[in-house]
């Protein structure tokens, strides 16, 4: 998105607080989530995020025309892709400790990558080929301790947890390609009310393989936590209206270092070293591919500004 003024400053301080808006979402899941379904989550996080993200369009004039779409068949397919990536994502949150689930996330950029490659014919240069293959090694050595472990008992949630959270990654970047496509013909606030509202609907299939009854501080957690989902995507929303992307992107990195506060003291969580170890690589390799991305956006710019017009 192109900035409307640039002001980075404004820009990163929104992305930041966006991040931990986020993670307050992510926190009020963990502290709800246990024994219950993780499609009752996946409602919740939907449905309540539609209330704050009504009230950004309506102040920005744009609530008349919001709903109106060019592909409704589109944006149906980005909500279900969306919502099957969301569920994966709440289900591995609850039975991981929260900067690692974090960090698997990190994931999503990297497989975007490879799809984009493989679906949209985006050409991959050693650069980036490298810096995904180094990226999801990170990922490998966060995920490979709980996985190694799934035939024991005791660890046997921690090893479906982080395969969810990979699933998820893989399905976000699928999504991610799909909002790509609609960007073409359909504004912004348009995908996100649409997702909101889709994902909602789908959760609600969910209803029949059992939805356990919720205490009201359960309750109140997951409103509190759909709430703060659809804030903190207008917050992400407002923060590339003033910087480019490549100046917010890395800041949405901050989350480890919040979600590693959090976890020590709400969940008494320790880091593992081979958690940090993972994580400092696939923040690398992120990182790099939005700074080489920024790079060959300049240089093209260059090149478009240099270039004779024929005629």
């Amino acid at each position: 998105m192109q900035s409307t003024a640039a002001n980075p400053v404004r820009g990163i301080v929104l992305k930041i607080l966006s991040v931990i808006v986020f993670l307050a979402m992510s926190t009020c899941i963990k502290l709800a989530g246990d024994g219950m379904a993780t499609g009752e989550i996946t409602f919740y996080r939907s449905f309540f995020a539609i209330f704050p993200i009504l009230g950004y369009l309506a102040w920005r004039g744009e609530l008349k025309t919001a709903f109106k779409t060019k592909s409704i068949l589109g944006q149906i397919t980005r909500g279900f892709v969306g919502v099957v990536s969301m569920t994966f994502s709440f289900y591995g949150l609850v039975r991981l400790p929260l900067p690692d689930a974090i960090a698997i996330n990190y994931a999503m950029p990297l497989f975007s990558v490879i799809f984009a490659a493989i679906f949209l014919k985006e050409v991959l240069r050693i650069y980036r080929i490298t810096a995904v293959i180094i990226g999801l090694t990170g990922v490998l050595i966060i995920s490979w301790p709980k996985l190694s472990l799934i035939e024991h008992a005791g660890s046997s949630q921690a090893a479906l947890g982080a395969m969810a959270l990979i699933g998820s990654a893989i399905l976000g970047a699928i999504a991610m390609l799909l909002v790509r496509r609609l960007v073409q013909t359909e504004k912004s606030s348009t995908i996100v009310l649409y997702f909101s509202l889709t994902a909602s609907v789908f959760s609600l299939f969910s209803i029949p393989l059992g939805w356990p009854p919720m205490t009201m501080e359960q309750q109140l957690s997951l409103v509190v936590a759909g709430f703060c989902g659809g804030l903190a995507q207008i917050l992400m929303t407002e923060s590339y209206r003033y910087a480019e992307v490549s100046t917010i992107a890395p800041f949405e990195y901050t989350s480890i270092v919040f979600g590693l506060i959090v976890s020590y003291f709400l969940f008494g969580d320790v880091p593992e070293p081979m958690m940090l170890l993972g994580t400092a690589i696939v923040i690398s390799a992120g990182v790099f591919i939005i700074y080489r991305e920024s790079k060959l956006g300049l240089e093209r710019k260059a090149m478009r500004k240099h270039v004779t017009p024929q005629g």
